[in-house]
Order: C-alpha cells, then sequence, then structure tokens
C-alpha cells in the first residue's frame, strides 16, 4: 500500500496545531522546539517525493482521492507533476529555517505565531497539490487567514494593521473573482457533459468558445496577478513585506508568491488555452513594465526591506515573461526562476532580519562598514546578493538565461527590453550593497555589533548551498520539471493550431466566435 505522502503533508502541521492548542503557552521555548520538530519532521517526508517521482512522467504522481461531496461533484483529489513537485519541496525546507530564524525574534504571543505558522504550512502545501477547483479554493483561502495575522499582530507596530488590510482586500477582491470564475466553469461543464464536477483533470478536456475563455481567463487572472504580484496589481506588495515580521516576509516572497506564478500554468493556460494565447502580447507587456518598473523603484529605496520588496516585483516579471513565452526554455526558466526567487529573496529577507535585530533600523544610511563588524554576515550577504543579480554560478543566472533565451525565440525586442532589468538589478544590489557593507564604521551604534550566531548560520548555510547547487547543476532540477514542460508545450502548440487566426475584442463583444 502506498504511503498517502500528500495528505500527511497536509495533515502534519494541522496535527501540530492541535498539540500546540493544549501546550502551556508561557514555555516559549518547548513551543518553538515542538514546532520546529514538526517542520523538520514535514520536510523529511517530503523527501520520498524527490526521491520517488518519475521524471520521464509528465502527468500526475502520488496521486489520491476520495469522495468528499459527491452530490456536488467534489472529492479530496490531490497530486503533484513537474510543475508542484519543486514547489512543494520548497515549501517544507523552507519551513524549519523560519522557525529558526523566528527564534529571538518573536517574543510576544509565541503559541498563536507557531499555530498561525503550522496553519499556514498546511495552506500551501494543499494550494500546489489540490487538483479539485473546491478543495484549491478552500486551501487559497485556508492560508489566507494566518499569513494576514501573521502581518497584523507580529508586524511593525506603526503601520501594521493598514498593511494587513490591504493584503487582505486585494487578495480577497481577486479571489471572489475566481469564485465566480470557478462556479460558471462548474455549471458550464454540467450542462455540455452531464457531469457536473470541480475535478480539474477533467475541466481540462472542455471545450470552451473563446468568448467565455476571455472572461474566464480574465476572472482568474485577476486573483492570480495579483498574488503575482504583477503590475500594475503590486501596491499591496511593498506594505505587506515592509510591515511583516521578518519569517513573514520570508515566506510571502518564498512562497505565497509563488502561488500567482503556478495559477497561471495550472488554471489559466490549461482551462483556456486560446484566450491564453491571445493575452500573451497584453501580459508579455505587463511583465517587462514589471522587469523595469520594479528595478527603478529599487534604486531609490532607502530602506533595505522595501528595496527587497519591489525587486521581487522585478523578478517576478522575469518568471511571468518566462511562462507566456508558450516554449520549453521559457517555461523551464520560469519555473526554475520561482525556485531562485523563494531561496536568493527568502534569504535577502534573513539578512535585513539579521541587521534590524541588531540596530531596529532598516534605513540604508544607518549602515556602513558592516563588514568589518560583521564578516561572516557580509560574506553571505555579498553572496545572497550576487544569486539575486543572476551572476553566473549561482542560482539567479540559469533561470533569467532560460527565459531570455525563450522570449528571444518569441520576439527579440521583449527579449532587448526585459535584457535591460538585469543590469538594473545588478546596479541597484551592487550599489546598497557597498552602502550598506563596505566603507568606515562612522555609527557608533555600529562598532559593537555581533556577527552571526550559530542558529543564524544554520538557517544560511541551506540555503547557500541550494543557491550554488542550482547555479552550478541545474539539470538536477530541470530534469524534474522536463517531462511536463514538454507536454505543457505540445498542448499549447496544439491549442495554437487550432486558434481562430483573426481572433479580436469584436469576437468577445459579439460573440461571432465559438
Amino acid at each position: 500500500m502506498q504511503l498517502p505522502i500528500l495528505s500527511l503533508l497536509i495533515l502534519l502541521p494541522l496535527a501540530g496545531v492541535v498539540v500546540l492548542i493544549f501546550m502551556n503557552r508561557e514555555d516559549d521555548k518547548r513551543l518553538k522546539l515542538f514546532t520546529l520538530a514538526v517542520m523538520v519532521a514535514e520536510f523529511l517526508l517530503s523527501l520520498p517525493l524527490w526521491f520517488r517521482f518519475d521524471d520521464a512522467n509528465p502527468g500526475m504522481q502520488f496521486v489520491e482521492r476520495y469522495t468528499w461531496l459527491p452530490q456536488y461533484g467534489i472529492s479530496y483529489f490531490v497530486g503533484v507533476d513537474g510543475f508542484s513537485i519543486l514547489l512543494v519541496m520548497l515549501t517544507t525546507f523552507l519551513g524549519p529555517m523560519a522557525v529558526l530564524a523566528t527564534w529571538d525574534d518573536i517574543k510576544d504571543r509565541v503559541k498563536e505565531f507557531m499555530i498561525c505558522l503550522l496553519a499556514l504550512s498546511s495552506g500551501m502545501i494543499g494550494v500546489f497539490v489540490a487538483l479539485d477547483l473546491f478543495l484549491f479554493y478552500v486551501f487559497w483561502e485556508v492560508m489566507l487567514i494566518p499569513m494576514y495575522l501573521l502581518i497584523g499582530i507580529w508586524g511593525n507596530p506603526a503601520r501594521r494593521v493598514y498593511a494587513a488590510i490591504k493584503f487582505f482586500l486585494y487578495t480577497m477582491f481577486g479571489s471572489l473573482l475566481m469564485l465566480v470564475a470557478i462556479l460558471v466553469l462548474y455549471f458550464y461543464g454540467g450542462k455540455v457533459t452531464g457531469t457536473y464536477t470541480f475535478d480539474l483533470l477533467k475541466l481540462y478536456g472542455l471545450n470552451i468558445p473563446f468568448k467565455m475563455q476571455f472572461w474566464m481567463f480574465l476572472a482568474f487572472g485577476l486573483a492570480f496577478a495579483i498574488k503575482v504580484p504583477m503590475f500594475p496589481f503590486h501596491t499591496w506588495l511593498p506594505d505587506a513585506h515592509t510591515e511583516a515580521p521578518t519569517v513573514g516576509s520570508v515566506i510571502l516572497a518564498a512562497v505565497l508568491l509563488k502561488m500567482g506564478t503556478y495559477g497561471f500554468l495550472r488554471f489559466n493556460m490549461p482551462l483556456f488555452p486560446q484566450a491564453a494565447l491571445y493575452f500573451v502580447p497584453l501580459f508579455s507587456i505587463l511583465a517587462i513594465i514589471g522587469i523595469i518598473y520594479g528595478a527603478l523603484v529599487s534604486m531609490v529605496q532607502k530602506d533595505l526591506k522595501r528595496l527587497v520588496a519591489f525587486s521581487s516585483v522585478s523578478h517576478l516579471g522575469f518568471v511571468m515573461l518566462g511562462l507566456f513565452t508558450y516554449n520549453v526554455q521559457g517555461i523551464q526558466g520560469g519555473i526554475i526562476q520561482m525556485i531562485n526567487h523563494g531561496l536568493s529573496t527568502g534569504a535577502l529577507f534573513f539578512c535585513v532580519g539579521c541587521l534590524y535585530e541588531r540596530r531596529h533600523t532598516r534605513m540604508i544610511a544607518d549602515f556602513g562598514g558592516i563588514a568589518t563588524v560583521m564578516p561572516v554576515f557580509a560574506t553571505i550577504f555579498m553572496i545572497v546578493t550576487l544569486s539575486s543579480i543572476g551572476l553566473p554560478g549561482l542560482n539567479g543566472f540559469i533561470g533569467e538565461f532560460l527565459i531570455l533565451l525563450g522570449t528571444f525565440k518569441e520576439n527579440k525586442i521583449y527579449a532587448a527590453l526585459a535584457g535591460t532589468g538585469v543590469i538594473f538589478a545588478a546596479c541597484y544590489m551592487l550599489w546598497m550593497f557597498q552602502r550598506a557593507i563596505f566603507g568606515e564604521v562612522d555609527k557608533e551604534e555600529n562598532r559593537e555589533l555581533k556577527d552571526l550566531s550559530a542558529r543564524e548560520i544554520a538557517v544560511f548555510v541551506p540555503l547557500l548551498i541550494f543557491i550554488v547547487w542550482i547555479g552550478v547543476y541545474p539539470n538536477t532540477f530541470l530534469n524534474k520539471i522536463k517531462a511536463t514542460t514538454e507536454n505543457f508545450v505540445a498542448m499549447m502548440d496544439k491549442a495554437k493550431a487550432t486558434q481562430v487566426s483573426s481572433l479580436s475584442l469584436s469576437h468577445v463583444f459579439k460573440g461571432e466566435a465559438k
């Protein structure tokens, strides 16, 4: 009998929540140790997924299906393929580090904080493995609540409530549109096939008219574009990142933002392939604007956290550009760049958190000469910074290279414009690093700063291993997504062949195309 690994990955953190509820809230150390143990167990449990995953199989693996509400066509249906395996592993991999990173940071309501972390972990895994649209929506909403609480309760007192509400309202607005689209899809599928179901794999087979695809793509797409966050729907991100506690920023950047890009791959493109092809120019241009805009705004930031937050807008613009190339190189680059961004930007937020814990400021001008007093930190910060700007030999390079290669095959102008983002990234990241780390120690408060502790080094070392591993030998990871990507590209090529060549908005508003 096959072990239900995916269900265990979802349920283990929830079981941890139940135990935490009955633990003594005064014993902070035991609460943290228990949460760390659950997160480590979660990661160890996910390892068989990696080693038993069949790289040559483009379909769903580790599938589990149980009847839930059969009268409504709802089932507990989960599985992973090449698009989701890396994201599931990234989520479980970051769990223990998130607990370690917050060890000395969180002192109030530790019990509730740890409950939120575990509940969030369960919701994130659920989003990446759900193959039933109803189940997916449940997990999508479930993980929204603990993230809202993390920002609103443990964030920066000055503006945490504002940032939490803004994050909640943006996400909820997109979610409601997606819910309406899910219901429309459900009833349309039932009407044409006679079977009402939320089974995603069955819904893939629907032949949906272009007019309907158009509106459905926009409804799903807005929810995912907000989550990415894609320009111009990104304005919630800097506030959420800036006001969240360090671990909130790390999880937000490393995992939650990937739900948007993953949503486009898993839902928008295969469910509405002709509309997805129709929107290639619009989404490519928005992605390029995001790349350049995010980089330029990062360049003028005085706050380290806001700089890293706006750099995410730029990096995720690269991901979106790669996904909308619909060729193997671009999509592989987009997926691997999701992982790279999770590692590099997660590590950058850890770095900023280390400085904030010591100086209680994030202003770049308050630092300078940190390399003199914190040499280990400065070395790690430098490696992470170089990985973020895509230095060859580190993880960011392979992702951006594949995306630009895929984009160049489809549109040379798009590739040239996006390439400027790489140059801008080098400018703002190296300038930030030079001002914060190099030079003389000219602030008295910085002279006695302590270098990284053993706990903090333990957080960074695993991240650095993967930053170098992906940069030196990316095939370990590219092979996992190759078969699924090739299958996906073949499906989109088939959609191109059947696409009405002269589709325009008149087909949407006048209903001329079927």
